[in-house]
């Protein structure tokens, strides 16, 4: 296999003329020039200079390898700058995955600060809500997600940063008997009929089964809501009460009431799980800074 390193030796003899002028441009020996290039001959299997008065010029092999030698010095070089720029945090790629509610809270504003620090900074979205988003990182098909907390312990290859705590409020029809009251105990909502909020099992479901559970009770859903929105729609229509997340209430129905919930108040925690080897990149960096801000 041909030495890239003695290539470029040899490119610096061909062009200066002689290995006098080499050694002094590459700040060598001309006796060391003379022994890359001799080794090279024999990689090659041919002889790569000829003698011309003082000089030497290139023979069709030398030739050939001084022309492709000045393509991998450019290639070279390319890869270098590219390396900087990524490594400086100018250029890259990040992928990051993230449930519906954080994705319209906190997603947006992080991105556009993230794209005025990092504008070469390529980022790939996926909207993760039917299930944890979390394995996708564990996997290695992210680099990001945003998930609710429910690992005492994060997985292997994994570092939690916490972004929030997003409490539960009590959504009740206008005109409920509740409705006055300021905070409601969550143990009053123990009769009620319920819109479950979420549409598929998970941490935030869990987190409200396991507060009603604390308060003596089990919520009797009568109806799956399918999302925060539609969820409000039902209630407003007087089917029954539900809990759905501060962070899920960025637009109330004009026909429902929020309340705080207390003994207990359901929490969920928010976090986001960074793959640990994405973590040190500077637009990483800037964009965990970017999510927190804009928790």
């Amino acid at each position: 296999m041909l030495d890239v390193r003695r290539m470029q030796v040899l490119r610096a003899v061909v062009t200066s003329g002689s290995v006098t002028a080499a050694a002094a441009n590459l700040s060598c020996t001309p006796s060391a020039v003379s022994q890359q290039v001799a080794a090279l001959e024999r990689e090659a299997g041919l002889p790569l200079l000829e003698r011309v008065g003082r000089g030497v010029r290139p023979t069709a092999a030398g030739r050939l390898l001084t022309e492709h030698a000045a393509v991998l010095g450019r290639q070279l070089a390319e890869t270098e700058t590219a390396l900087a720029d990524l490594r400086a945090g100018r250029t890259g790629n990040l992928s990051l995955r993230f449930f519906a509610s954080a994705g319209a809270a906190l997603v947006p504003p992080a991105l556009a600060k993230l794209r005025a620090e990092h504008p070469g900074v390529r980022v790939d979205l996926k909207l993760i809500d039917a299930e944890d988003p979390l394995p996708e990182v564990v996997d290695g098909r992210a680099d990001l997600a945003i998930s609710v907390y429910r690992h005492p312990v994060p997985p292997r290859g994994v570092e939690f940063v916490p972004l929030l705590e997003d409490p539960y409020r009590a959504v009740l029809p206008r005109g409920h008997r509740l409705a006055a009251k300021c905070t409601i105990d969550l143990a009053d909502l123990a009769e009620e009929q319920w819109i479950n909020a979420e549409h598929s099992p998970g941490p935030c479901r869990q987190i409200v089964l396991d507060a009603c559970a604390s308060a003596g009770f089990t919520p009797d859903f009568t109806v799956d809501g399918a999302d925060f929105a539609t969820t409000q729609g039902f209630v407003a229509a007087g089917l029954g009460v539900s809990l759905i997340p501060r962070m899920g209430l960025g637009v109330t129905h004009p026909g429902v009431v929020i309340r705080r919930v207390g003994k207990p108040e359901p929490v969920r925690a928010i976090h986001a799980a960074i793959r640990e080897s994405a973590r040190s990149h500077p637009a990483m960096v800037s964009l965990i800074d970017a999510l927190r801000n804009a928790a």
